[in-house]
């Protein structure tokens, strides 16, 4: 019996073809095959470097049937690249049910480093001292967002988003979280790379005006990294807007706005203060 093939996790550039390492090249033009999300994709780096060997379609409509079918391969001897249509392999892409039978068969996998829109975008934001959490696509519905905002407001919080949302993305932001600052990546590596950082607010009026296009990465900034207003401040506030006949729900969002402190915070402030 043959002895097992292996495979390996390889990162192709996002946009730049120079951005791959010398070790990904050698692996890709080694290995039997290379399992892709686009043929039509991959094939164009394995041409600017002179690459000949076989590709198969791999993408998320196809892990289920090709995951097998890729490990009967590897278990006849054959070494097999996964790679992904841009960056890291298996961040938000499909590879999951591939490395699990993988393991089940214990068939070794070797991962290379390699580029990653999520750090590359990291790199060139303020992230400051706090950690960071990385979610993939934020949720569509309005109340998951909201809750996923609240988890994670105290660190920073990496994301993709989609062009046509990323406006509403930062509305919803600024209504849950209040102002803060935000750091916007848009075709890292390629002819019209963008990065701004700015408060969410000037980057919701900048983004209304000029509509994004191409791929986001959305770094929206901890909570220790905006300046919020004194306690003794935000209570008298909402004294105020209580008096004025708010409720604590909505007091708390318009406190957040102004002053930048977390809603949640001042909303159990507001219930502790009013409830007295």
């Amino acid at each position: 019996m043959s002895e097992k093939g292996k495979l390996y996790i390889c990162p192709t550039p996002l946009g730049n073809l120079e951005d791959i390492t010398l070790r990904a090249v050698r692996i890709l033009r080694e290995v039997d095959l290379v399992a892709c999300e686009d043929t039509r994709i991959t094939q164009k780096l394995l041409n600017h470097y002179d690459i000949h060997t076989k590709l198969i379609s791999y993408h998320k409509f196809s892990e289920k049937q090709k995951s097998s079918y890729i490990i009967g391969f590897i278990e006849e001897g054959k070494d097999i690249a996964l790679v992904s249509d841009a960056g890291t392999p298996l961040i938000s892409d499909p590879g999951g049910e591939l490395i699990k039978l993988a393991y089940e068969k214990n068939i070794k996998i070797i991962p290379l480093p390699g580029a990653s829109s999520v750090t590359t975008a990291l790199c060139a934001s303020y992230a400051g001292h706090l950690p960071f959490v990385f979610i993939g696509f934020l949720p569509k519905t309005a109340k998951e967002k909201e809750q996923l905002l609240l988890k994670y407001q105290d660190i920073n919080i990496v994301a993709f988003e989609s062009p046509n949302r990323l406006v509403k993305t930062l509305q919803e932001a600024l209504l849950t979280l209040g102002s803060r600052h935000a750091t916007i990546a848009r075709e890292l590596t390629k002819v019209y790379e963008e990065i701004k950082r700015d408060s969410i607010g000037n980057l919701i009026d900048y983004y209304f005006k000029n509509p994004p296009r191409g791929e986001i990465i959305l770094i929206i900034e901890g909570e220790e990294q905006h300046k919020t207003a004194d306690t003794l401040e935000i209570q008298e506030k909402i004294r105020i807007l209580s008096g004025a006949g708010y409720g604590v729900k909505e007091l708390s969002k318009i406190i957040s706005l102004l002053c930048g402190g977390s809603r949640k915070e001042i909303y159990e402030l507001a219930v502790k203060l009013l409830d007295k």
